[in-house]
């Protein structure tokens, strides 16, 4: 081990190599299903102001399930508590794999996107509480404009074909998934009411079993894909959303390999149901969530009315402020450095970018505004406001392409072919062929 002092990465500089696979592959994904993502809402918004609006009612709240175990569901529900089960334990394992192998394993190096990323939820549920006590509405969905969909956010990049680094695209990934944790806290605090104290010990029970099954290295979906079912179910009827269970799952699943694993069960199940989560159940979710009547009085309530007015503001205007300042102030407080390729402009792009808020912040509003009027208005506020900051975005990123080009370009140049960008073999010769360190006794 050399005696050198450890030099201090800089801030949104080059990513360690297993860290930009990681993020590479993650964000792959995600990317080609924002874009389904993206035509699943659109076909949403022509369905719901077409002449077939009462076919779209009619799918929406048709009920399929089994009665007997309290799983009687409509179409709307199914997606909401069910397929974005499969989104959050996604989100689970992503978040799980940051706190041990990733940017969040040591306080140095999670300081700023953490910081960041409460920083981003705070201040826009500020911006809607102080928008509607000074309008006198209703402080109910303070929460909805929380989270950053990282997918939407991917997808516009996507569209405007544009080369952004992969500390700027990691550093994005890291704000969504603290974010998606935090609306998951906020989900399963807030918004539960009628507590079903038996179903709950049950699912806490099934989740017990599932650590130990992970901590004896227990293989085989036929163990886990019964198990999380019921977990599931049991989660739904204890009261608590049922997406919390995903979450949960994700958090226990192992992320670290053995001695001899080519994968970890975490990296499996990940690899395995991310394209199912970003092409099926998300699109799945916006296609019956993001119905909404789009009208100039529809719209005319977003800006006159507090509640969406604060959902709106709070995407665009406090996402922007709370992700800046809070990174700002991070850096300033733990003298990271800027790298120098890099320039404040292109963190307040991020910050814009993440105001893009759809996914979580559709489901949140649902839960917050019960009343079906109530809430097409804060899911017009949702889409006027992600739209609104994705073309914000785009004028920024746009602007700042021509740097992210050259940088993107440094960074994944392989003139030798080996699998490796050149950039890490100069910065380590010994960096080739050999595969990337294993992580192992962890959990």
């Amino acid at each position: 081990m050399s005696d050198a002092p450890r030099q201090r990465r800089a801030f949104l500089g080059l990513l360690p190599l297993p860290e930009r696979t990681a993020v590479a592959e993650a964000l792959r994904t995600e990317t080609v299903g924002g874009m389904v993502l993206l035509a699943a809402a659109l076909v949403a918004l022509v369905w719901a102001n077409s002449p077939w609006r009462g076919l779209y009612e009619q799918v929406s709240h048709f009920h399929f399930g089994i009665s007997a175990l309290g799983l009687d569901l409509s179409v709307r529900h199914w997606t909401a508590d069910g397929l974005l089960t499969l989104f959050f334990l996604v989100a689970g394992i992503e978040l799980k794999r940051e706190l041990v192998v990733g940017e969040l394993r040591t306080p140095a190096t999670a300081a700023l996107p953490v910081v960041a990323a409460l920083s981003g939820m705070v201040v826009p549920a500020l911006v809607y509480v102080a928008m509607n006590a000074a309008g006198a509405g209703s402080t109910h969905g303070w929460a909805v404009p929380m989270a950053t969909d990282i997918a939407f956010a991917l997808a516009v990049l996507a569209v405007l074909s544009t080369h952004l680094p992969a500390a700027l695209r990691a550093f994005l990934l890291t704000l969504a998934v603290v974010d998606d944790l935090g609306a998951i806290l906020v989900i399963a605090v807030f918004f539960t009411s009628d507590l079903n104290l038996p179903a709950l010990a049950g699912a806490f029970a099934g989740l017990i079993v599932f650590y130990v099954l992970q901590r004896l290295r227990v293989r085989g979906w036929w163990w886990y894909v019964p198990l999380g079912v019921a977990i599931w179910a049991l989660m739904y009827n204890g009261g608590v959303h049922a997406t919390v269970a995903g979450v949960a799952m994700g958090l226990i699943l192992r992320t670290t390999r053995d001695k001899g694993e080519d994968a970890s069960p975490g990296e499996r199940t990940a690899h395995l149901l991310r394209p199912v989560s970003a092409g099926v159940a998300v699109p799945l979710f916006a296609l019956f969530a993001a119905g909404v009547s789009i009208s100039a009085a529809a719209l005319g309530d977003v800006l006159t009315r507090p509640e969406p007015l604060g959902v709106a503001l709070g995407l665009v205007v406090g996402k922007t402020i709370g992700i800046l300042g809070g990174t700002y102030l991070a850096a300033r407080f733990t003298k990271a450095r800027l790298n120098p390729d890099l320039a404040w402009a292109d963190v307040f792009a991020l910050a814009v970018l993440a105001g893009i808020g759809f996914t979580v912040a559709l489901l949140i509003g649902e839960l917050a505004f019960p009343d079906p009027a109530d809430a097409e208005r804060i899911k017009a506020a949702v889409l006027v406001g992600s739209v609104t900051a994705a073309g914000l975005a785009a004028l920024l990123v746009k602007r700042r392409n021509g740097i992210y080009r050259r940088l993107y370009e440094e960074e994944t140049r392989d003139e030798d072919a080996d699998g490796v960008p050149d950039v890490y073999q100069r910065r380590d010769p010994q960096i080739g062929s050999a595969s990337a360190p294993d992580h192992s006794d962890g959990h």
